[in-house]
């Protein structure tokens, strides 16, 4: 399919693996040219290259640190005027609510719900003016359905949930779309780092901590990269823009919910 969208602007923030690296690939992949970030400059600058050589567009790496007013004023400035935003951002790591002080609170909610709003706020001017804009943020299936040890991640991106539930429908009428994409264990390195833990907390193997965890999904294994990003282009594309303000959630059948 042709998403329409070939010689669009996009940035792509954790660019340089995992879901954001997927989602990057599959916007290349339709013809838009990438500013991609991540705070790594090595691995950020080989990725750019990667995807560059392999769809023949234009990828600008960025290497800075969002969370920051000095990170997200460089990425702006190497793309003031993009046509769509894809945040992204790693989840604070997990624990229970007795660890939690405030400098814990304070940088989960930096990181995953003010960050996001930052960049949302600073693009949607130029986006409702050209009458055009699509912004995506990757957040997780723990909106929807809480997971105890991450309660930090749950409760900063129930907090950018609720600001695009109500902004989302603000800014439709003027051709610009905000949506959300609820991952559930998908093929990364830090579905590896779970795998790991979990077999030396269980005594077993990282093959066996594996199947177990096929096993109690439906799908009977785990998402890949290709095809969130798959499903990030397609809410970026020109087909999209009747879809406002939702939350997908992409887990393989993993949350048991009707709604």
């Amino acid at each position: 399919m042709d998403l329409g969208i070939k010689g669009r602007t996009a940035i792509v923030c954790g660019g340089s693996k995992g879901l954001g690296r997927g989602s990057a690939e599959k916007l290349a992949e339709a013809g838009v040219a990438i500013v991609l970030n991540a705070r790594s400059q090595g691995p950020l600058e080989e990725a750019a290259a990667q995807i560059s050589g392999r769809y023949g567009v234009s990828v600008v790496p960025v290497a800075a640190d969002v969370t920051t007013p000095e990170g997200r004023a460089k990425l702006l400035e190497a793309a003031p005027d993009p046509d769509i935003l894809v945040n992204n951002a790693g989840g604070p790591p997990p624990g229970v609510w007795s660890e939690w002080g405030e400098k814990e609170w304070q940088d989960a909610i930096r990181a995953n719900m003010l960050t996001p709003i930052h960049l949302i706020t600073a693009v949607l001017p130029g986006m409702i003016e050209r009458k055009w804009g699509r912004i995506v943020n990757i957040t997780s299936g723990s909106v929807k359905a809480p997971i105890a040890a991450l309660g930090l991640s749950g409760a900063a991106r129930s907090g950018l949930t609720g600001f695009v539930a109500g902004t989302s429908r603000q800014v439709a009428r003027h051709g610009v779309t905000i949506n959300n994409l609820l991952p559930g264990q998908h093929e990364t390195a830090r579905i590896e780092s779970l795998m790991n833990s979990t077999a030396k907390t269980k005594g077993i193997s990282v093959d066996e901590a594996r199947q177990e965890a096929y096993a109690a999904n439906p799908a009977g294994r785990f998402g890949t990269i290709e095809e969130f990003g798959a499903t990030c282009a397609f809410l970026c594309s020109a087909h999209a823009g009747y879809i406002v303000g939702q939350n997908i959630l992409l887990d393989g059948g993993a949350i048991n919910a009707t709604f």
